[in-house]
């Protein structure tokens, strides 16, 4: 996805990816904060019913990388490099989930950034997860 680094852009983007298959949209990207939100349908629960662990982190990855790649000059991108998380407590089918990040460390090769994952029906912490991404130079094009 290259081009335009704007929630309405990112969001506009048509491309099969796991972004659109999760059903996550964003809602904020600053400098140094960016924020999405998910719900929780049939499709985002584990076998006992609850928002499944791997989509939550799906989720906070997700937010980290845009917040990273939003920030960066156009010929740079990132790549998600490390991603720590511990889950608190879920969200059922009907609740949607909002990633909060905060940059924590802007380098020339890594950013690093904390999410918390909130419940939108009770505001609870779900998730907590650090991501950790690697910065890149993207391929030019050769035409």
């Amino acid at each position: 996805m290259k081009g335009e680094r704007t929630v309405a852009a990112i969001n506009r983007y048509q491309g099969m990816n796991l972004l659109k298959t999760l059903e996550i949209e964003i809602l904020q990207l600053e400098a140094d904060y960016a924020e999405a939100i998910m719900p929780v349908t049939e499709k985002h629960q584990q076998t006992m019913g609850y928002l499944h662990g791997g989509a939550t982190i799906a989720l906070a990855e997700t937010i980290g990388g845009i917040g990273s790649y939003a920030i960066l000059p156009v010929e740079l991108g990132c790549v998600g490099m490390q991603i720590s998380a511990s889950h608190i407590s879920s969200a059922r089918v009907g609740d949607r989930v909002i990633a909060k990040a905060t940059l924590q460390h802007r380098g020339k090769r890594t950013h690093v950034w904390d999410v918390n994952v909130y419940s939108g029906t009770t505001g609870k912490l779900i998730s907590t997860i650090k991501v950790t991404n690697a910065v890149i130079t993207l391929p030019t094009d050769s035409s």
